[in-house]
C-alpha cells in the first residue's frame, strides 16, 4: 500500500506543480524554491523538499499548493500530526483544491482517526467523483471503522470506474467478503436451527472440498425445507462432484420436479445424462436449454456431444460450429468443438473441412500447451528466486 501511496502523491504532486506558476508570478525567489521542492519530492530528497518548501511558505505563506506538497512530505516522512497541519491550511486557502482531501483522509487514516479519515474523503469524492483512488480509499476507511456494508458500496463504485486495479480488487472482495460473514453470524445467531444455516454450512465445506460433510449439511436443508427451489440442485451439485452421478442425476430430476423452470439444472441433467450414456434424454434436455436461453455457455457443445452419441452427425456438426462461433467459448470447450469437428467431418468423407477443424484444433493446443509451459516457467523462476533470497 506503501508503493500505491507514492504513486498517488505524484500524480497529486504533478497537479499541483501546474498551479505554481501563475500563484506565484510576483515572487520568483518563492518560485524557485518550490520548483527545488517539486524536485526533491519527486526523487525522494524528503528532507530537502521539506526545507524548500517551508522556504515557499515563508515566502508566500497563502500558497496553497505549497502547504499541500509539504503535507506530501509530512505524509512519506510519518509525520501524520504535520501533514494533518499542511492538508488542513491547504484546505482553508483553497477549499476545492483537487487532492487536498484525499491525503488529509490518507493521514487521518494512518492516525487511525477513521471518522476524520471516512469526512476528508467523501469531501474529496464530491469534489472528484470520478477518482476511483479516492473512493477505494474512502472504502478502506470504512472497513477500518467496521462498517463493510458502506465500504461495499464505496468499492463496488470504485471497482465500476477502474475494473483491473487488483487494489481495488482485493478491498473489494475482503469487503464482500465481511459482509457476508456478518450476515452469516446474524443468521446464525437468530435461528442456529434454521435450514438456512444448514445451506450455508454446505456451501463452506464445498469451499474447502469436504463434500461428504457438505451431503449431510445439504440433506438436513432438504428434510427441513423439502420443496425449496435450489437446495436439491445444489446437492446434485456436490454429487456430481464425488462423480456419483445416478444420485446427482435423480437430485436434478427432484429440482426440476420443484422448479420446472431451472435452466441450470436442466442444462447440468443433460450433460450427467450423456455421461451416463443417455444421449436421447440429454438432446431433449438441451435443445430446450437452447430455446429458453440460446447462448448459455456451452450448451451447443454438450448438444453436439448429445447428438454425436445418437449418431446423428449432420446435427453434431452443427452444434460444434454453433460452440465455435460463440465468442463467449471458454478455450477448453472451443479446442474440443475443432477436434469433435475434425472427427465428424472425417466421418462424414468431408477431408478439406476435417482438416481445417484438425489445424484449428492443433494451432489452439500448441498455445495452450506453450502458455502452460511459460506459467511452469514463470513458477520455477519463482521458486529460485525465493531460494536465492533465502540463502
Amino acid at each position: 500500500m506503501e508503493n500505491k501511496l507514492r504513486i498517488v502523491a505524484t500524480i497529486c504532486l504533478i497537479m499541483a506543480c501546474a498551479f505554481a506558476p501563475s500563484a506565484l508570478s510576483q515572487a520568483s525567489e518563492a518560485e524557485k524554491a518550490f520548483h527545488r521542492g517539486t524536485d526533491a519530492l519527486r526523487n525522494g530528497q524528503f528532507d530537502a523538499a521539506s526545507a524548500a518548501f517551508s522556504r515557499t511558505i515563508a515566502l508566500s505563506p497563502g500558497f496553497a499548493e505549497a502547504h499541500f506538497n509539504l503535507g506530501l512530505v509530512r505524509l512519506q516522512q510519518g509525520a501524520f500530526d504535520e501533514a494533518i497541519a499542511s492538508f488542513e491550511k491547504s484546505l482553508v486557502l483553497k477549499p476545492r483544491l483537487r487532492g487536498a482531501n484525499l491525503f488529509l483522509g490518507i493521514a487521518r487514516y494512518r492516525k487511525n482517526d477513521y471518522a476524520g479519515a471516512i469526512g476528508a474523503l467523501k469531501r474529496e469524492a464530491q469534489i472528484d467523483p470520478a477518482n476511483s483512488k479516492v473512493l477505494m480509499w474512502l472504502g478502506v476507511a470504512q472497513l477500518a471503522a467496521g462498517d463493510a456494508t458502506s465500504a461495499t458500496a464505496s468499492l463496488d463504485h470504485a471497482a465500476a470506474l477502474n475494473p483491473t486495479d487488483v487494489d481495488i480488487l482485493y478491498h473489494r472482495g475482503r469487503a464482500h467478503m465481511l459482509v457476508s460473514k456478518e450476515s452469516y453470524e446474524k443468521m446464525y445467531h437468530a435461528n442456529p436451527t434454521s435450514w438456512r444455516v444448514h445451506q450455508v454450512l454446505a456451501q463452506a465445506f464445498v469451499e474447502q472440498d469436504r463434500l461428504d460433510e457438505a451431503v449431510k449439511e445439504c440433506l438436513e436443508a432438504i428434510q427441513a425445507r423439502p420443496q425449496e427451489p435450489g437446495l436439491h440442485e445444489e446437492l446434485a451439485d456436490v454429487y456430481w462432484k464425488q462423480n456419483q452421478l445416478p444420485k446427482a442425476e435423480t437430485e436434478f430430476q427432484n429440482e426440476l420436479q420443484i422448479d420446472s423452470e431451472s435452466v441450470s439444472s436442466m442444462y447440468k441433467l443433460g450433460v450427467v445424462s450423456i455421461e451416463r450414456s443417455k444421449p436421447e434424454i440429454a438432446v431433449k434436455l438441451l435443445t430446450e436449454v437452447l430455446t429458453r436461453s440460446p447462448k448459455y455457455p456451452d450448451a451447443n457443445y454438450q448438444l453436439g456431444r448429445a447428438e454425436a452419441q445418437t449418431g446423428n452427425t449432420s446435427a453434431a456438426i452443427k452444434n460444434f460450429s454453433d460452440a465455435v462461433a460463440n465468442g463467449k467459448a471458454d478455450p477448453e470447450t472451443l479446442r474440443q468443438s475443432y477436434y469433435q469437428l475434425a472427427q465428424l467431418y472425417r466421418r462424414a468423407k468431408k477431408m478439406e473441412e476435417s482438416q481445417a477443424a484438425l489445424s484449428a484444433f492443433m494451432r489452439l493446443k500448441q498455445q495452450a500447451d506453450a502458455q502452460q509451459s511459460q506459467k511452469l516457467q514463470d513458477k520455477l523462476s519463482r521458486a529460485t528466486q525465493m531460494q536465492d533470497t533465502t540463502q
